[in-house]
């Protein structure tokens, strides 16, 4: 069909939908709110998808974590510095853009009802990305907390709420009972990662060695994470793995990955199941639609009939018949996807997939895409058989109707 036949089929197509605007509104209705519930079935799962990540992201890194560690064959103690040093030689040979030091360990914190261990895992700033921790208030380290003369700590919701919830605005300090009191500056607090966590910190690698309190520590072996391009991670990680065997022959070295992606996509079934039940939605409005385009044609044929008559080709028929559809389910997909953002974009909605995450996943275009090529494709199928139908009709039916 020529540029100009099309257009004159569009336009013939968008008149027959002005002309039985009623009848056209009650078949769309359906289409509408099919197109709506597909667009937010699809989009809430697909935002799901990335707040579930980014917080599984928050447990054990992004894709791809490479967590290095190593450790004496014969239990005895590590040489802490010179694994450090490796480390940073590591990171350096590599060129690696993220990489943080991940020491778990405890320091002695003063609270108002006394001196306590408290869980405390020494990292350097890069982990705050790899990591994507979510802070109530403040802000994550910088390189600068690095040469503070008192050490900077970030402290979790529960810390906080045992040191009295003071204003760390006016009073930033808690201290760190070394042998001696030291004082540390609290410059954020993140997010408890589960209801009922102990009070936990976090301090920057400098500012632990600065206390003094590493060489302290004769069981503790520092790890290093390293957050790097999948595609390299598996060469990366047997790179790694030769190069501590060959620095420390008595020592098991240890590269894994430790993002939850390593071992494929933990979220694929459910993009699936939500593929299916999407399709099921769109289908249940295909058939609503294509009941109702065979009734239309039914009591058309009289004027198909006379078109005919006039001269109208076979092709003009079908194209007529079946741009009415499309047109007729585009304009209602756009409504449906139209309400479907909406509904997605409700501060009520957009809590519950927001919770415990650091970044709201944003509405995914793809759905609105999707569900615009869905109604476009169902008025293709449901207009497909009603203009066969008009197809075959000939003059005499216009005659005998």
């Amino acid at each position: 069909m020529s540029l100009s036949g099309m257009t004159a089929a569009l336009v013939e197509a968008w008149t027959e939908l002005r002309i039985h605007k009623a009848r056209v509104l009650l078949a769309l209705v359906g289409v509408a709110l099919s197109v709506a519930a597909l667009t937010a079935v699809v989009a809430l799962a697909d935002m799901a998808r990335a707040a579930m990540a980014q917080g599984s992201e928050a447990q054990s890194g992004r894709p791809a974590t490479l967590s290095v560690s190593a450790y004496p064959n014969d239990g005895s103690p590590a040489d802490v510095m010179a694994l450090r040093d490796a480390y940073d030689a590591t990171v350096e040979r590599y060129a690696v853009s993220h990489a943080s030091m991940y020491l778990p360990t405890a320091l002695p914190f003063q609270f108002p009802d006394g001196v306590a261990q408290t869980e405390t895992v020494v990292v350097d700033a890069d982990f705050g990305t790899m990591r994507r921790v979510n802070l109530s208030s403040g802000s994550w380290f910088t390189e600068a907390d690095s040469s503070r003369l008192a050490p900077a700590v970030i402290i979790n919701e529960a810390f906080h709420a045992r040191l009295g919830y003071p204003d760390l605005a006016a009073d930033p300090v808690v201290e760190i009972w070394n042998g001696k009191p030291v004082n540390a500056v609290i410059t954020g607090v993140r997010v408890n990662s589960w209801a009922d966590e102990p009070a936990a910190a976090y301090m920057l690698t400098d500012a632990y060695d600065r206390l003094g309190t590493a060489e302290s520590l004769t069981g503790a072996v520092p790890m290093l994470e390293l957050w790097v391009p999948e595609e390299i991670a598996e060469p990366l990680q047997h790179a790694i793995t030769a190069d501590l065997a060959a620095q420390f022959p008595g020592m098991q070295p240890n590269v894994y990955r430790s993002d939850y992606a390593a071992w494929g996509d933990p979220y694929a079934v459910m993009t699936l199941v939500v593929g299916g039940i999407a399709g099921m939605v769109m289908l249940l409005g295909a058939v609503g639609l294509l009941n109702i385009s065979m009734v239309t044609v039914r009591h058309r044929v009289r004027e198909i009939g006379i078109r005919r008559s006039f001269g109208a080709t076979s092709g003009r028929i079908f194209f007529g018949v079946l741009l009415e559809s499309v047109v007729a389910t585009f304009a209602a997909g756009v409504v449906g996807v139209m309400a479907a953002v909406a509904v997605v974009q409700l501060p009520i909605v957009q809590e519950q997939i927001a919770f415990g995450i650091t970044e709201l996943p944003p509405f995914p275009v793809t759905a609105a895409i999707l569900g615009l090529a869905a109604a476009t494709a169902v008025g293709t199928l449901a207009g497909l058989i009603p203009a066969l139908v008009a197809v075959r009709v000939k003059v005499i039916d216009a005659i005998r109707y």
